[in-house]
């Protein structure tokens, strides 16, 4: 039986792997700071993602993106507010999975993040005390590129500094985004929640 090939690095997602899936609890703040009718949450939610492909990649600042969100400019404070709730939503963090990293960074595997994420959020992830056992950090917005374009893996193998795909192991919560990754030649693990079977993926650097 052939042995799996060595893994060299790892390129990790953000939001549904490191990242926490934020609760209603967050959305209905969201919606609250919005005026959104507290009845029409899945509208909210609706409008929320109508956009946020093109914020993430950068291609609406801010206020453009909350402007489409609302169907109307928000005035300065509003907007701060919506960016608070917002970054609330994304900012709490998995544990289990910031231990198996934690573990796999003292064994100096290279570890690089790809997320799709707005600037304002980037800017935040990068000041977390875990950011640091990241290689290198790349996010949607400062790529100008969303996953599962082949662009952003492309840029995300580049910056591991390994040359050979099936020894790079990428990891998200989307099926189609390690499709993607699955095409390129990039070993892959959909991650559906279990730090456990992370830690077992990552075995292969040892």
């Amino acid at each position: 039986m052939t042995r799996p090939t060595r893994l060299d690095a790892v390129i990790l997602d953000y939001n549904g792997v490191i990242g926490l899936q934020p609760t209603r609890a967050h959305w209905l703040r969201l919606a609250r700071t919005a005026s959104w009718p507290e009845d029409d949450l899945a509208g909210f939610q609706r409008a929320f993602w109508n956009a946020r492909d093109l914020y993430d990649a950068g291609q609406l600042s801010d206020l453009a993106y909350w402007a489409r969100v609302l169907g109307a400019h928000p005035g300065p404070r509003l907007l701060r507010d919506l960016l608070a709730a917002d970054t609330a939503m994304w900012t709490e963090t998995d544990q289990s999975v910031l231990a198996v990293l934690r573990r796999a960074h003292a064994t100096k595997l290279p570890m690089v993040l790809l997320s799709n994420a707005p600037a304002h959020l980037s800017t935040v992830l990068d000041t977390h005390e875990w950011r640091r056992q990241m290689t290198q950090a790349l996010y949607s917005a400062r790529l100008q590129v969303c996953k599962p374009d082949p662009a952003a893996y492309h840029h995300a193998l580049q910056a591991t500094g390994v040359r050979d795909p099936r020894r790079v192991l990428f990891v998200d919560d989307r099926a189609e985004n390690c499709q993607a990754a699955a095409r390129l030649g990039l070993r892959t693990l959909h991650y559906t929640g279990s730090s456990d079977a992370l830690q077992k993926a990552l075995v292969l650097a040892a």
